[in-house]
Order: C-alpha cells, then structure tokens, then sequence
C-alpha cells in the first residue's frame, strides 16, 4: 500500500496542484503554478525517505507552499463576497476556496506523519492517507465542483454539488475528530456532491464537447465516480455500523486509485482542453478572481 500511495500522493502535489491553479485563475496564480515544483518535489520525496530529520525537511517545504495558498484564498476572499454582493456566498467561490485550504491540512498531516508525530492522536497511517485524502477528495474535487458550477448551461444541481462538496469535505475531516458516525455523516453528503458533479458532466458536459478525446475523459471521470464514491460509502459504512467492508489497502487500489487517475486526472485534462478552447462549447473554465 505505501508505494501505492507514494505514487497517488506524488501525482496529486506535481500534476494536481499545479494544473489546478492554472484552472482557478492563470492571471493571479499562475506565478504560483509555475513556482509549485519547486515545493512538489521536495514533498513528493519525502514519503520514500525513512521517517526522520531528512523527510520532515522536505515535507515542510511542500507545507509552507501549501499554506501559502491560504494567503490566495483569503485575498480571494476579500475580493469577492458574494456573487452579487449579497450575503449569500457564491457557490462556485467557496468550492474554490475549499480547494485552495486543501492542500494546506494535506501538508500539515505530511510534515506531521514524517516526523514520526501523531498529531492530534491520530495513527501515522491516518496521517499518511489524509495528505491523498486531501489532495483528490479535498483540493481536486472542490475544484472540479466549483468549474462544474461555473458552466454556464448548469443549474440547481451544480449549486447543489459546489456547496455539497465542501461540506462533505469538512464533515470527513471533522469526522477525523469525533466518530466514525460524523465521518460517515461526511461520507454521504460528500458523495452525494460528487455524483451530482458526476450526472451534470455526463448530462450537460459531455455531449457539448467538441472534440472525442474530451469527451471520453468527461465520461471517464464521471463513470469512476459512481464506483469509487460507493466504495467510500461502503467503507465509512464499515467503520461505523462493523459490518464487512474493504481494508485500508483494499480501499487505497481501488477507491484511491480510481479517484487519482479516473476522476481527477481525467478531469483536470478534459477542463484544461475547455480552458484552451479545443472543445469551447458553452462552458466557461476558469473561475476568475
């Protein structure tokens, strides 16, 4: 499982981030997508060294970078209140917002687990899995929900998903804290969120591309969610009632694995098509500071 993980883990800081950034706002960010290697190899280092002096080193550069984006998201923040000024946030904001916090609890967590420390009592292993949790189901999903919202053929149900999401996300983690009833509690809101981006892609997104290649990597990413979202469900189910569920390692190939490469990865190449305009169709991508 650990080499597993090493290399989801490696693929969400180097490709992810970077090209999720460029997504958000190419203007604003795109200083901080072209610097983000610099930081994104030292952290996807860290997890093959022993745990020690050496890895902890590398995982806080990754972690200062990543809580740097809090900085771009309370700039973000202050900018744009609402959509129309009201009190009312914009759903697609806050999952931008989200996405920007993600990688911040993911660094942490790193810095945390290499270290050998258990931050707030928690498992090294638990660490260990929050820095993909956060990466994928944290920073890609929020995104991915918020460019979804920001289309401009979608409705309620993409509102829905882009306010959903982050909630789920904040459910999970403050499941992390209190039982598995509040974690799959999360488990069920952030699904729900992420099968109703699922249904919108498949429904309005994917027959508006304009070319193939982006829309079987529309259709790819809304397929696996359906499966890797049940498995979540399945295993948080598990936690909480005891009946049989999948192990951590079962869970990280299929469930972890499906989400890095059939969502997220699909996903971020089909929206960066959109972005390019090489399958322009209705969908504006980027979401504008």
């Amino acid at each position: 499982m650990t080499v597993l993980v090493n290399l989801v883990v490696a693929l969400g800081m180097l490709y992810a981030v970077p090209a999720g950034l460029r997504l958000i706002d190419p203007a604003g960010l795109g200083t901080a997508a072209r610097l983000w290697p610099w930081a994104a190899v030292p952290g996807a280092l860290s997890p093959w060294l022993p745990r020690g002096a050496a890895a902890t080193v590398l995982a806080a550069v990754y972690a200062a970078a990543a809580l740097a984006l809090l900085g771009a998201a309370g700039a973000r923040l202050r900018r744009r209140p609402g959509r129309s000024g009201g009190r009312r946030p914009d759903p697609s904001e806050v999952a931008v917002l989200t996405a920007l916090v993600s990688p911040s609890v993911a660094g942490t967590a790193l810095v945390a687990e290499r270290a050998g420390y258990r931050l707030f009592g928690f498992d090294l292993d638990v660490l260990a899995l929050t820095v993909p949790h956060f990466h994928f189901a944290g920073f890609t999903a929020a995104l991915v929900a918020g460019l979804v919202c920001r289309s401009a053929a979608t409705g309620h149900r993409a509102r829905w998903a882009a306010y959903s999401v982050p909630a789920g996300t904040l459910l999970v983690l403050a499941g992390y804290f209190v039982d598995d009833w509040a974690e799959l509690l999360g488990a069920v809101v952030l699904t729900g969120g992420m099968w109703t981006v699922a249904l919108v892609t498949w429904r309005e997104l994917r027959p508006a591309a304009r070319d193939r290649a982006t829309g079987a990597l529309l259709a790819a990413s809304a397929v696996v969610l359906v499966a890797t979202m049940l498995l979540a469900l399945w295993w948080a189910a598990g936690e909480a009632t005891g009946i049989t569920h999948p192990t951590l390692t079962w869970m990280a190939a299929t469930h972890g694995l499906g989400n890095a490469l059939g969502f997220a990865l699909c996903s971020l190449l089909a929206w960066r098509r959109l972005a390019a305009g090489r399958a322009p169709g209705n969908h504006p991508t980027p979401v504008p500071a």
